[in-house]
């Protein structure tokens, strides 16, 4: 009996090789690097996110001792730490940018049936951004002036629907969250969910031009005046249910149209919140309930950077951590999709770790990471296809 591919080979076969050579080729290296083609070193970076290596010497350490089946996860090219570390640092870290929007397109595509309530919009996305803190003495070229330290920003939009990323972008620290903005892709009828550094009416006039809807916290300066007030149920926390228009010059110059003005309080944290929207259909109790659930971005972040590799690095340039950045995103959206595939009644992170120790086993997926009934279903399901092959035989 033929045994299956290893396990490490069956979740990097969520993105075929030639989708990655496509990707690739659209920003090619000036100069080759011999020995390691451009899959080996996304394979590896991978390895290392899903084992949790310290270094590339660690990597190669463990790759190594497998020597055997390298090819057969994938591996074509020779690997040595030299030849990985002259990667991550002349390699164009955008060709990992690049996988990482392809695997966001299919990670979407399993997760559109799935709905965070019944009441809640099918689209809705979750924007803020994160800070990559970085060690100044080694990354001296991401000085950060307000710390005084090194680091990285890290920009996402998290579909509420299976809370994976759907887009995300690597910039200074310095970047302007509310710039932002200007780059995300806009869905028609899509909620956007975000934090009051967004606040920029000359911007989210856009998201209104273009048919979708914003929820976004208010600030204490912005001017308006009431043109409509809805009762609302104080017992559930809403305090206010507005219709207003902006005042001051420049945001009536900047947003003309009506807004819809929220507030709510917050009794486990004890604070109001001040929501500004241009939805005026759903009910006031589901627009706070959207902003509450922005909050499963913030918890994106802090996964990532506890069971991922983002507190230490593999090389010190810009580009090296870049492209470190972004392979974790890919191995985030790998282990997701297998999940998905799979019907895993489990959590991502439980997965990693079954992943991390059984990394090299050849081992069917189901097998490691579906819930008991659906792992008994699958075995029942191919014992009577090899039953019905012994009989046609």
């Amino acid at each position: 009996m033929q045994l299956p591919p290893s396990v490490f080979s069956q979740i990097t076969a969520v993105l075929f090789p030639v989708e990655f050579s496509r990707c690739s080729r659209r920003f090619p290296t000036r100069r080759a690097i011999r020995g390691l083609t451009v899959y080996d070193h996304f394979l590896a970076l991978c390895f290392g996110q899903l084992t949790y290596r310290e270094s590339l010497r660690d990597i190669v350490a463990c790759l190594q001792a497998k020597q055997p089946l390298l090819y057969h996860l994938g591996f074509r090219g020779r690997l040595t730490r030299t030849n990985l570390a002259y990667a991550n640092e002349h390699r164009d870290w955008r060709m990992f940018e690049a996988a990482a929007q392809i695997l966001m397109r299919r990670a979407a595509r399993l997760y559109q049936s799935e709905s965070p309530m019944d009441d809640f919009p099918n689209v809705a996305f979750a924007l803020d951004a994160s800070i990559i803190s970085l060690g100044l003495n080694l990354f001296p070229w991401g000085y950060y002036a307000r710390t005084g330290k090194a680091a990285l920003k890290l920009h996402l939009m998290l579909s509420l629907q299976g809370n994976l990323p759907a887009w995300a972008a690597l910039t200074e620290a310095s970047f302007p969250d509310m710039k932002a903005l200007e780059r995300i892709p806009i869905v028609t009828g899509a909620y956007y969910i975000m934090d009051r550094g967004y606040l920029d009416f000359t911007r989210l006039i856009k998201l209104h031009e273009a048919n979708a809807f914003f929820v976004v916290r208010n600030k204490r300066h912005v001017k308006f005046r009431v043109h409509q007030s809805r009762p609302v149920d104080k017992s559930v926390g809403l305090r206010c249910d507005q219709t207003i228009r902006l005042t001051s010059t420049w945001s009536l110059k900047s947003y003309k149209h009506y807004l819809r003005r929220v507030k709510v309080y917050d009794p486990e944290n004890r604070t109001t919140l001040v929501l500004l929207t241009n939805q005026f259909e759903l009910p006031a109790l589901v627009i706070a309930e959207l902003y509450r659930r922005r909050w499963k971005v913030e918890l994106f972040f802090k996964w990532i950077k506890q069971h991922l590799r983002l507190r230490s690095f593999y090389g010190r340039s810009e580009n090296a951590v870049r492209c470190q950045i972004w392979s974790a995103v890919c191995a985030y959206l790998m282990v997701a999709i297998v999940k998905k595939q799979v019907k895993s009644g489990k959590t991502l992170n439980e997965n990693l770790q079954i992943i991390s120790v059984h990394i090299f086993e050849q081992t069917k997926l189901y097998q490691l990471l579906a819930t008991k009934t659906m792992r008994e279903a699958q075995e029942n399901k191919e014992d009577q296809h090899q039953n019905m092959f012994k009989f046609n035989s």
